[in-house]
């Protein structure tokens, strides 16, 4: 493949990935301030800032140092039928998870200080922090599940700490998500989308141990799947 072609490719990846990011933040903003039935959702503004920024920094990260880990990411379609339905019960939970916030700052429900508010936007940038460490230590991070071509074992950097950093950050982002918000009840979604995690790992890591070579290793050297010591 030559230069032109490889920048031709970048260039529609970049497309891509631009379409997506302002869609789902005009999706989810578009959501939050309907139901909250006002654009004076101060909250909303902030989450949206705080998201789009780590978001930009992350494409940019990515565009320098491993497009093809972006192209992967940009893969949607779950291969395995098990982790199809688990993805689509998470969603469900998710989604209600951002339904609830509008209605909360419509009806006064929950009444979140300003201190949790700001020390949850500071965990939601730590957790996407990791995330991106997750992305410069492993280049197999597909967003989906499966075994790819060529695919080897991680085990250094955060891999020797736990076997699951990624689904680690994303459970911390995910609970962040309500509080910063200022919605005590959609915690309960949120949580219940990060229960959908526990079961999309025992089913990934039953299908790594058959197809992955040395994973049954990397799993009794590396006894965690989250939490040291916990699980």
């Amino acid at each position: 493949m030559d230069r032109k072609q490889i920048r031709q490719e970048r260039r529609d990846l970049l497309k891509l990935v631009l379409f997506r990011l302002f869609s789902g933040l005009l999706l989810i903003g578009g959501i939050l301030f309907a139901l909250a039935g006002t654009f004076r959702y101060w909250q909303a503004w902030l989450f949206l800032a705080a998201l789009a920024l780590p978001l930009v920094m992350t494409l940019v990260f990515l565009l320098r140092k491993d497009p093809a880990l972006l192209a992967k990411r940009m893969n949607l379609k779950e291969p395995r039928k098990e982790q199809r339905k688990i993805v689509q019960i998470s969603g469900m939970f998710m989604l209600l998870g951002f339904f609830l916030p509008g209605l909360d700052y419509r009806f006064q429900w929950s009444a979140v200080p300003i201190w949790l508010i700001v020390v949850s936007v500071v965990v939601f940038e730590c957790a996407y922090a990791m995330v991106v460490a997750v992305f410069a230590q492993n280049s197999y991070a597909s967003r989906v599940v499966e075994i790819q071509e060529g695919q080897q074992l991680i085990d250094t950097g955060l891999y020797a700490i736990i076997r699951h950093p990624m689904y680690l950050a994303s459970i911390i982002l995910y609970l962040s998500i309500p509080l910063m918000l200022g919605s005590y009840y959609a915690v309960i979604p949120m949580a219940l989308s990060c229960l959908e995690i526990i079961a999309r790992i025992k089913d990934e890591e039953e299908m790594l141990k058959e197809g992955l070579l040395g994973y049954t290793a990397y799993t009794q050297r590396v006894k965690y799947r989250l939490l040291p010591y916990i699980w």
